[in-house]
């Protein structure tokens, strides 16, 4: 019989890696694809950021994709997706900033070019099955949390519909990653002890805020005490703060923890709180759209999450007819903050999720986001 053929996402990471070996027990034909989402030319810095070992880590993780893949005697291409990048995700990126939320690019990417360009592309090379590196499982057409709680990454495919989803492997979802680690070692991959990409993908490394001002320029304004209404100090351009921050303010003169709770983008001012357990940080409702759901009926119980890390937390669901939803959560959450996603939860299964459009206390918009 002809072996099914998986194009699987070389990311030149110790997943991805991993993946594609697991792929081979599993007796796939494995063909591996790196994509090029982003120009680091395309940044105003003069040659962009370097590794130690002096060249720009894209290049760095494409020749790590490269050793792993001609170790394990698998084909790799490699394939540009610079302006659909820049198109689908930056773009968002850069116009949700503008607006004073805190986007995740990280979910567009995954939505736009990873399930979808990526997998036009792998249809190109005769793929039956697409694959990546992901922290999920797929059962039965359900999404799944991975079974490293640590690792889990079902937050960022929220996104992707149940389309996309189809034909799709999670070779190492139901692994943790120590045993991810272990396989790389044992087959000595260049990847086994190369530490986790962190952050935005294409800012890596450097500072988020030298690396933003080449396209947003900072526009410095008041920061005042949301409590007492004073000036405290100067911001250097709202974008550079997310809701709920405490580290990175620069702001002096109390021993109380300060907090972000609020952005006014007519009057360019940054509202602080301080203490952790501050009022103006908590919310008990909010208004979620761009709802991709997963389920295969709606619920109105479930758990959420606001943010990656964040704690399942109890939430009920009140469906509009917009593709928006009502998330109430009337014990209170802090920080939850608008742009950044909300995914639903029932027990193990990914309910999908959306885009927090509008943050509420006892059924009243927050006047301070």
């Amino acid at each position: 019989m002809t072996k099914k053929k998986v194009v699987i996402g070389m990311s030149g990471g110790v997943d991805s890696s991993v993946a594609a070996i697991v792929l081979q027990k599993q007796g796939y034909e494995v063909i591996g694809l790196f994509m090029r989402n982003w120009d680091s030319l395309a940044d105003g810095e003069f040659n962009g950021p370097t590794t130690a070992s002096g060249i720009c880590p894209q290049e760095e993780d494409y020749n790590d994709a490269l050793a792993v893949c001609e170790k394990l005697n698998i084909p790799l291409h490699r394939k540009d997706f610079v302006k659909e990048y820049w198109d689908y995700v930056f773009t968002y990126f850069l116009d949700e900033l503008k607006n004073g939320r805190t986007p995740n690019p990280d979910i567009m990417c995954n939505k736009y070019i990873k399930f979808d360009m990526f997998a036009k592309e792998a249809r190109k090379l005769g793929a039956d099955y697409i694959a990546t590196g992901h922290y999920a499982r797929l059962k039965d057409g359900h999404l799944l949390r991975g079974v490293d709680s640590n690792k889990d990454q079902t937050y960022f495919l929220c996104q992707v519909s149940k389309d996309q989803f189809k034909n799709v492997l999670f070779p190492i979802g139901d692994m943790e990653k120590p045993e991810v680690r272990k396989i790389a070692e044992e087959y000595d991959l260049v990847t086994a002890k190369k530490k986790d990409s962190t952050g935005i993908c294409f800012i890596g490394e450097r500072n988020f805020k030298n690396f933003l001002k080449n396209y947003l320029p900072n526009q410095s304004g008041d920061v005042i005490n949301i409590d007492t209404n004073e000036v405290i100090g100067k911001h250097i351009g709202l974008m550079n703060y997310t809701i709920g921050q405490r580290k990175g303010l620069n702001i002096g003169g109390t021993e109380d923890k300060m907090f972000v709770v609020g952005k006014d983008l007519q009057k360019n001012v940054l509202y602080i709180c301080l203490g952790e357990d501050n009022d103006y940080l908590i919310s008990t409702s909010c208004i979620v759209d761009q709802v991709n759901y997963l389920g295969d009926t709606k619920i109105t119980k479930c758990t959420a999450k606001f943010r990656y890390r964040q704690q399942d937390i109890p939430v009920e669901l009140e469906w509009q007819d917009n593709n928006e939803v009502l998330v109430k959560y009337p014990q209170g959450v802090k920080s939850v903050t608008p742009g950044q996603a909300c995914v639903f939860y029932d027990g193990e299964e990914c309910l999908g999720g959306g885009i927090i459009k509008e943050v509420q206390k006892e059924g009243k918009k927050l006047w301070y986001l």
